[in-house]
């Protein structure tokens, strides 16, 4: 058990590269402060498991994303992420942003929560469905269904769906 004898679990279900920082922040914050702290993986989130990362970031659908330019903040309409080429070029400038921030990658944070033993759960529908092998996903994890999260997160103190 925990040191704090306190839980959190999370849903992870995005698998962009935006979206993965704020599950894998919150765990590995969390393990760090004494919780005992479980991911459950499923949908696009499942992506974050896979061996090799190569994640995007995507304007579409994101109104509240500004990119820091020219000494203020660019809203990235969401028209222009429908141009060619704009996916690449936000993901650009995205982790230009984070490596001159010197913000720790992805699988640095990934590499943190297995480190700090946190329980990450692929789920066995979503490998299941997207036509995922095992072997695609770094070691270490579990696999297992909606009823293992079930389970988990009714013993958990806090929940948590991103």
């Amino acid at each position: 058990m925990a040191a704090t004898g306190k839980s959190m679990s999370l849903i992870v279900t995005k698998g962009t590269l935006d979206w993965a920082y704020p599950p894998f922040i919150l765990a590995t914050t969390a393990a760090s402060m004494g919780l005992e702290v479980s991911m459950f993986f499923t949908f696009y989130g499942l992506t974050l498991l896979r061996k090799k990362l190569d994640l995007r970031v995507t304007t579409l659908g994101n109104a509240a994303m500004e990119m820091p330019m020219m000494g203020m903040h660019m809203a990235m309409p969401n028209l222009m992420g429908a141009m060619p080429g704009m996916e690449s070029l936000t993901t650009t400038m995205m982790k230009n942003l984070i490596k001159k921030k010197g913000v720790a990658s992805i699988e640095e944070l990934r590499d943190l929560a297995v480190e700090a033993e946190i329980r990450m759960i692929g789920c066995q529908m979503t490998l299941d469905l997207f036509e995922y092998q095992p072997g695609d996903l770094i070691d270490g994890i579990e696999l297992a269904g909606a009823a293992t999260y079930i389970e988990t997160a009714t013993k958990s103190d806090i929940n948590l769906f991103i």
